[in-house]
């Protein structure tokens, strides 16, 4: 079942990407590790850096896949975007944590995609 489930992780995170590829982002970086834990996808939207949270649902059985952010994951996106800035000293622009969601519509396994623009904050 891990091997599943992050086979389904994975297939999230390409899809989420394209998405915002197609919606006009550039995809800069993926699965990038901190010490606070990892960040799905690193993106830019114009001039903002965009930190991206990827949750894949195969069904709704347990819930919409954004429910499954706790305060404490919410908690180390925030930890992980600072890390990841520390590492870009010069970088003064603006930075935002975005959520994509993605489920698979259960009569033709295609992909439903939501996303959530500057869905964490402090």
């Amino acid at each position: 079942m891990v091997s599943r489930t992050k086979d389904l992780g994975k297939w999230g995170e390409k899809v989420a990407s394209e998405y915002l590829v197609k919606t006009g982002y550039q995809v800069l970086d993926r699965n990038v590790r901190t010490e606070y834990g990892e960040i799905d996808l690193i993106a830019e939207q114009g001039c903002v850096l965009v930190f991206v949270e990827v949750k894949t649902r195969q069904s709704s059985t347990y819930g919409y896949p954004e429910e499954s952010i706790t305060r404490l994951k919410i908690d180390h996106m925030i930890a992980s975007a600072e890390a990841y800035l520390q590492t870009i000293p010069d970088y003064e622009g603006d930075w935002r944590i975005d959520v994509v969601a993605v489920e698979i519509n259960e009569l033709d396994n295609q992909p439903v995609i939501t996303h959530f623009p500057n869905a964490v904050s402090e």
